[in-house]
């Protein structure tokens, strides 16, 4: 077997891992979202655990982050404006990273 195709078996490992990675820490910063929007929503218990699973679901419609982002605003629609939402989904990614570094 060569170097080069050591190499680039060990860069396919990384980047299935990197993408490993990234998709559980979006899941996570999805939940930890839902669990701030059920927060400001006046839910707890188990309305709020389910309102969160809302949220990490509603990433499945489409690519990306804007489905999570429209629905968490339809839902604080009053309480919490565009830039808040924006704001914490930031915030919650980072800690997401965090606790998932840590995890592993």
């Amino acid at each position: 077997m060569s170097t080069f195709d050591d190499r680039e078996r060990a860069y396919e490992a990384k980047f299935a891992h990197d993408a490993d990675l990234r998709f559980k820490a979006e899941a996570r910063r999805n939940r930890l979202l839902g669990e701030w929007a059920a927060d400001q929503l006046g839910k707890t218990g188990d309305d709020a655990r389910a309102y969160a699973m809302s949220v990490v679901t509603a990433d499945f419609d489409e690519p990306g982050e804007e489905d999570v982002f429209r629905k968490v605003e339809a839902d604080l629609q009053g309480r919490a404006d565009a830039a808040t939402i924006r704001a914490q989904m930031a915030r919650l990614m980072d800690e997401a990273r965090r606790q998932i570094i840590e995890e592993n």
